[in-house]
């Protein structure tokens, strides 16, 4: 098949974020599919932008760059940007498709707005359409940024994923419990697909050496016999980090210490926050390369994630981290009431209720009375889990499954 991804903010490992086009065009193309991402020349998740309008291969998968404009945060540049490259998509997409002509078309930039050009494009070819999700827009922005149903943006959202409901030959999905919404919003019996994100194992097989500023906070640390609780990750409200840092003051005479590895919008005030609060027994260290992120996991005697209580996680999480935390064999203290839980089953670590610092204290110290036996039984059974079933050769495979399966 001949497969075309339209992600805006479609990324490589040169370029960063997002992963996921990358990772899963590589597999496509080992099973003997040729595939096509189509992205913007800007994106606020890359560390590094294309050079240039046009064609690029990177790393061995094919890449074609919409030229839009660079923009700060969420604001009506941002918007912008979202306009300029359906725009273009829609009245030059045989320019960016260079004589590609796909069998199947994903429309999967993040926002839903991209359908308009995928079916376009679709028809043109005969293609299957389908629509990828990651997030429910337009109700991630309604129920996280406080947006209201009538905002004129969240209107033309809104239009745009009724659309794609009615029009697509199925959606995939890493939301796990999504398929009630988007029925709601009129999506037919049968069409819904979950396939989740996942792990690279090649990253984990040669893994470089993490900073001296890391190594030897670590060091340090497990020199005093303490147990060092960890988080990698974005340091952003969403994240709900306060709770954790309240967790780990609240036992700070039970020798366990965390370390916050990451950047983000609210990185300045967690760190204005800690030091507030006097807490000796948080540290702050800056973001690391991403091959190095298997050598610093396992360093850590336990690993965090959590998120703010939010109605919006019914529908399911899908967090990169969790895998990577999985991958490192290590148990995991999740503060996330979602639709799915996924320490349970994978039965690799213990719930804690979010934003609730004397829970995830308890969960963090339930994990540190246990015998070294115990903890590495739960990293064994997140290991074997995430590689039974987050590999991006298994979500390759069950991604062309079941655009197999749709008609």
């Amino acid at each position: 098949m001949n497969i075309l991804v339209i992600n805006h903010y479609a990324g490589s490992p040169e370029h960063g974020m997002e992963f996921r086009p990358y990772y899963l065009a590589r597999e496509w193309m080992k099973m003997g599919h040729n595939v096509l991402n189509i992205g913007g020349t800007y994106s606020h998740l890359r560390r590094k932008q294309p050079e240039r309008e046009g064609m690029e291969t990177v790393e061995g998968v094919e890449y074609s760059w919409v030229k839009v404009n660079k923009y700060d945060g969420n604001g009506v540049g941002r918007i912008i940007s979202m306009f300029l490259f359906i725009g273009k998509l829609m009245c030059r997409y045989k320019k960016y498709l260079n004589g590609f002509a796909p069998d199947v078309v994903v429309a999967s930039s993040t926002y839903p707005l991209d359908i308009y050009p995928a079916r376009k494009i679709a028809k043109r070819f005969n293609a299957k359409l389908i629509y990828e999700v990651h997030d429910l827009w337009p109700l991630s922005p309604m129920e996280l940024g406080g947006y209201s149903a009538k905002h004129p943006f969240i209107m033309v959202m809104q239009t745009a994923e009724d659309y794609c409901y009615k029009h697509v030959n199925g959606v995939v999905s890493i939301l796990p419990k999504a398929e009630e919404h988007m029925k709601e919003r009129g999506l037919a019996n049968g069409k819904f697909h979950c396939v989740p994100n996942g792990i690279v194992i090649e990253d984990w097989e040669n893994p470089t050496e993490m900073p001296d500023e890391h190594k030897n906070l670590l060091n340090q640390l497990h020199s005093e016999g303490k147990f060092v609780i960890g988080y990698a990750g974005a340091h952003g409200p969403a994240n709900s980090l306060e709770s954790v840092i309240d967790a780990v003051e609240n036992i700070k005479d039970k020798g366990v210490e965390l370390v916050l590895i990451g950047t983000g919008q609210d990185k300045e005030k967690l760190t204005k926050y800690a030091q507030e609060k006097g807490c000796k027994n948080v540290h702050f260290l800056p973001p690391i390369n991403k091959m190095a992120i298997p050598t610093l996991l396992s360093e850590m005697d336990a690993l965090y994630v959590g998120l703010q209580k939010q109605s919006l996680f019914k529908y399911g999480i899908s967090p990169n981290k969790m895998y990577d935390y999985m991958m490192a064999g290590k148990p995991i203290v999740q503060a996330i009431d979602a639709g799915n839980n996924i320490v349970e089953e994978a039965k690799c670590g213990i719930y804690a209720e979010p934003e609730n610092a004397k829970s995830i204290g308890e969960a963090i110290l339930k994990i540190k009375e246990m015998s070294n036996e115990e903890r590495e039984e739960l990293g064994r059974n997140g290991h074997e889990f995430v590689l039974k079933n987050h590999t991006y050769q298994v979500l390759a495979e069950k991604f062309i499954d079941a655009i197999k399966r749709m008609k």
